[in-house]
């Protein structure tokens, strides 16, 4: 009140007149209704004619103090500052100009005003001088202004207005119309425009402050995804002042006292100091927007800003909070803690969408399609509804809901849990002290350490950008492929051998990757990542305060992993092949051929030929460079190497050269794609030097497949 920002007046506010309680814009629910525009006739009072207009709502014709036309529309030129008789009423109301007015809408340009019951009305009213006349109670019944129709229900009243109209043949005809109507959050009921003596904060200097600091890129609340900033700026540009009192019973009680004799207003933090028994305090309340815009730093001791909360914490990094509340919450509390901070609330706001249902409808009572959370943590556990839910989308797009996705995400955690239990058994009581990393490892070791290291720097930089959504893809797919489906499985060999530092070495590795893989985890599902964190060999009390995973370099090897990637493939080339002919790995032992492309790939895979023996399961297995394809044999090119698989009375010759054509045509294409955007100069001038090198390795590696490929192809064309 000092600041003269906050104000008591009359304006048009949302009324709900079941719940007799004025509303913010958020609790409006905007539904299409069958409606009809009623157009009638406001005969001129000299008798030289009449004025057409139209309403969707008749009942507040009682109201009516002017009808306004564009000042340069031509054909109403003439009629300005002339006056019409209101029918049924009977009163004279003015004809005014104004800009507001839509020349081509409605009634061609004629506009009929009810100042008290039109937030647009109220407006060109105030220009004009016009009367406010209410004609309802806060119920929605017409009060003593409305005439013969006094005590009716507002929709009652239409109806008989209506009948009225038509009996004294003023009413020109009735137009079905659908249109958007406001309802109640609250109640349901349909919320009438009204006029209302209510407290109000005067906007346009907080929302000039809020769009000055959008213009300080340093100093700015950043919005993610960046396109919300346009939504929350043209919303302060085109600002009206803000209604905050409500008639409800919870909530901060206005600060303000009147005092009962003289009608006196005083407004303080206290009640006043003296005469206290003859001021009664208003009873309305705060707008919840207007307490919960107040949230950054009251939660922090403020106005107290020596307080250690407030000067640790505010202003705050991040608020995540969905779009639809961008207005009536982000908003105010940005120019609120400007207003009372001269700070920003906060640096950062994430934006997420809504969740709707599996067709991409909103959740609705009415609809029936909400989903109890409770149901689904009964069903499927709090961990596999939060990953879904952080990791569903991106930043601003809408969820849906889907009862197959949730238990997709059962399946992961399930795969986790039974992942952890097999390297827990094969521990053997390690503890936290015992991991030891600095031992002679394996080609597979040194992967799995290599991809940890990588999914930690994805991890990070995505998490940092608030990307969960691929942060949750980088995540499923290190966990589910590399570490259970590959790692593990690799890990039995020497888990399950005669070498026992062969076996420390493993159970290091697995302890260690397990502890950094659940800290990842860890936001997204807290429950069983604190369990299993607690069985692994660890330091500290618990997960939630453990340090976040770096990258270590010493734990980083390239080569390495590019080898084990060199057998994986191979591996799964072999098990398609397999796959193609029906012959699973384990039903028929066959011989398996590996083409070196060098010797040094050779020392690779011989070096590493227990592994290749364990997972292709060969009668035998020849390596070597540069070997030749053993008679009729299914092929398979991978970078580096060739593998033959000789399967006589299995392969089909025929069927074998359709495949390989179609491979050929497939790096045919690929050549062809990554030729096209190394011809481009634009590309390759102005796209970072590692990612054109990428390419060229790329365009390299894929006009190899396709020599290779095609070389094949001619032999077997020739047996």
């Amino acid at each position: 009140m000092k600041k003269g920002l906050i104000y008591r007046g009359e304006r048009i506010i949302n009324w709900d007149p079941a719940a007799k309680t004025a509303l913010s814009d958020i609790e409006v629910i905007y539904q299409d209704v069958q409606g009809a525009f009623y157009h009638m006739k406001y005969p001129l009072a000299d008798g030289s004619g009449y004025v057409e207009v139209a309403t969707t709502r008749p009942e507040t014709m009682l109201g009516d103090s002017g009808v306004a036309v564009h000042p340069n529309d031509e054909r109403y030129q003439h009629l300005i500052g002339k006056t019409v008789i209101l029918p049924i009423v009977g009163r004279e109301i003015p004809i005014v100009a104004d800009d507001y007015v839509d020349m081509e809408f409605g009634t061609g340009g004629v506009v009929k005003m009810t100042p008290a019951h039109d937030p647009n009305d109220f407006e060109v009213g105030n220009r004009h001088n016009l009367e406010r006349i209410l004609v309802m109670n806060e119920d929605g019944t017409m009060n003593d202004l409305a005439g013969k129709y006094k005590g009716m229900d507002r929709f009652e009243c239409r109806k008989q207005i209506v009948a009225d109209l038509q009996e004294a043949g003023v009413l020109i005809r009735i137009e079905e119309h659908m249109h958007s109507v406001g309802h109640s959050e609250r109640s349901g009921a349909v919320v009438e425009p009204y006029l209302s003596a209510q407290w109000f904060v005067k906007m346009q200097p907080l929302a000039d402050a809020s769009l000055e600091l959008q213009k300080d890129e340093e100093g700015k609340v950043n919005f993610v995804p960046a396109r919300f900033e346009n939504t929350y700026s043209r919303w302060m540009e085109n600002i009206r002042d803000w209604c905050i009192s409500r008639q409800l019973w919870w909530g901060h009680q206005i600060p303000a006292w009147y005092h009962n004799e003289t009608g006196e207003i005083y407004v303080g933090k206290e009640a006043p100091p003296a005469d206290a028994e003859n001021w009664t305090q208003d009873e309305d309340v705060l707008d919840t927007w207007f307490s919960s815009a107040l949230w950054p730093f009251s939660t922090m001791g403020w106005p107290d800003e020596a307080n250690e909360e407030y000067k640790r914490y505010y202003p705050t990094n991040t608020l995540v909070t969905g779009y639809d509340i961008i207005f009536f919450w982000v908003s105010r509390m940005i120019f609120q803690g400007l207003e009372f901070t001269e700070q920003r609330p906060f640096k950062d706001v994430l934006i997420h969408g809504l969740v709707r249902d599996g067709e991409g409808r909103k959740m609705s009572k009415s609809l029936g399609n909400g989903v109890d959370p409770m149901d689904v943590i009964e069903q499927y556990g709090a961990d596999s509804l939060r990953y879904f839910l952080a990791t569903g989308s991106s930043p601003g797009q809408d969820l849906r809901y889907t009862t197959e996705k949730v238990e997709a995400v059962w399946n992961f955690a399930n795969k986790i849990w039974n992942a952890s239990r097999f390297a827990l058994m094969n521990m053997d009581g390690m503890t936290y002290d015992e991991i030891d990393l600095t031992g002679e490892k394996s080609v597979a070791d040194k992967w799995i350490l290599t991809r940890l290291n990588e999914t930690i720097e994805r991890v990070t930089s995505l998490a940092e950008r608030y990307e969960f959504g691929e942060v949750g893809r980088e995540l499923y797919n290190f966990i589910w492929d590399d570490f259970c489906s590959w790692y593990i499985e690799m890990a039995k060999l020497p888990l399950y051998g005669e070498d026992e530092a062969a076996k420390k070495t493993t159970r290091s590795i697995l302890a260690y990757v397990l502890d950094q893989t659940m800290r990842l985890l860890h936001p997204f599902m807290p429950f069983i990542t604190e369990e299993i964190w607690q069985h692994l060999p660890h330091e500290g009390e618990s997960i939630t305060v453990a340090a976040w995973p770096t990258v270590r370099t010493d734990l980083h090897f390239a080569d390495e992993a590019d080898n084990m990637k060199l057998l994986m493939d191979i591996i799964r080339s072999v098990r398609n092949i397999r796959a193609e002919v029906n012959t699973p790995p384990m039903s028929k032992k066959v011989p398996l051929f590996i083409s070196a492309k060098d010797a040094a790939t050779a020392a690779v895979l011989e070096e590493n030929q227990a592994y290749l023996e364990k997972f292709c399961n060969p009668d035998t297995l020849t390596i070597g460079e540069g070997l030749e394809a053993p008679g009729q044999s299914m092929t398979a090119v991978v970078t580096g190497a060739q593998v033959f698989l000789p399967l006589v009375g299995l392969i089909n010759l025929e069927e074998e050269i359709a495949r390989l054509e179609k491979e050929l045509e497939k790096w045919a294409k690929e050549v062809k794609l990554v030729t096209g955007k190394l011809s481009n100069e634009k590309f390759v001038s102005k796209a970072p030097e590692a990612l054109v090198n990428a390419e060229r390795e790329k365009l390299a590696d894929y006009e190899s497949k396709h020599a290779v490929v095609l070389k094949r192809l001619e032999e077997l064309k020739q047996m």
